[in-house]
């Protein structure tokens, strides 16, 4: 199941590389050992350099030069995005408590600035929100202070109204939910996940422990998995479980997502390990705040 990286943007497997193994570790990362940890991928050498490039003229990465050796790590930025990430895989808020309310945000944007409507939408749906159509959408979830955030970030706040709301209806919320999410579709790919994910974690089960299953395997493995699986926060909208569906299979999949990430980590970090101890030591630098 491993190698299927060749598919993917060069950035997104660079963001799954740093999130998943890169991320809590202090030291700027030298280019040598992140060719060597994305050629599995399918990624050369050069695609690897001009993706760094790129990720760091778009304020993701750092780059530092020691002689003639370059090594990056991540921007404050970029830390943010992926610790955020991180939270929403590990951690999703089915069973946060919810207590019928609804936040509501409407907006109008003018469209010669339809771009900044474009982002704001693929904010929306990675804080749970759905659309209830004509620019109004919903979301069960305490998102004021992330709104906030959003709407100065991009520059929009005199194009948004945000309320606090409860339904008058109380009965068939489920039509209000199947209005403005997919949930059969998540369903069925997390089915899905689940299906293909448990065959890996029957032959890991026995295979890591005796080294039949190696590290550099592992690797790979916790690679894909973590890059399969981070879609989901991009697609479910981890709606409070009274509003989902009783046969919820987002359960099984990430209880076989975390069995086997955590049969995996052991391994694969070693194997980071010593990809790591051959480069050059990394330039010393002023801790950021």
């Amino acid at each position: 199941m491993s190698g299927n990286g060749s598919t993917q943007r060069p950035q997104d497997l660079v963001f799954t590389l740093y999130g998943e193994y890169l991320l809590h570790r202090d030291d700027p990362i030298w280019v040598g050992s992140l060719i060597s940890l994305l050629q599995p991928f399918g990624l050369s050498e050069g695609a690897v350099r001009t993706v760094l490039s790129r990720m760091a003229r778009k304020g993701w990465l750092d780059a530092h030069r020691l002689g003639k050796n370059a090594f990056y790590d991540l921007t404050l930025q970029g830390r943010h995005l992926l610790e955020e990430g991180q939270a929403k895989i590990f951690h999703p808020s089915w069973d946060t408590e919810w207590d019928g309310s609804w936040f509501l945000l409407s907006y109008s944007i003018p469209e010669d600035v339809r771009q900044l409507r474009d982002r704001l939408r693929d904010r929306l749906a990675w804080l749970g929100f759905g659309s209830l159509g004509n620019g109004l959408w919903i979301s069960p979830h305490d998102v004021e202070e992330r709104v906030t955030e959003i709407s100065g970030m991009l520059g929009i706040n005199q194009h948004l109204e945000c309320f606090r709301a409860t339904r008058v209806r109380q009965d068939n919320v489920s039509d209000l939910v199947e209005k403005c999410w997919n949930l059969p579709a998540i369903d069925a790919r997390y089915i899905d996940f689940t299906g293909r994910w448990q065959r890996e974690m029957d032959r890991c089960r026995a295979g890591v422990s005796s080294e039949d299953v190696t590290p550099e395997e592992c690797f790979t493995l916790r690679f894909d998995l973590i890059h399969e699986f981070r879609v989901f926060p991009l697609e479910d909208p981890y709606l409070p479980r009274t509003l989902l569906p009783e046969d919820w299979h987002g359960d099984a999949a990430r209880v076989l997502f975390q069995d086997l990430h955590d049969l995996l980590e052991g391994p694969a970090d070693r194997y980071v390990d010593e990809i790591l101890a051959v480069g050059p030591p990394a330039p010393g630098l002023p801790q950021k705040r």
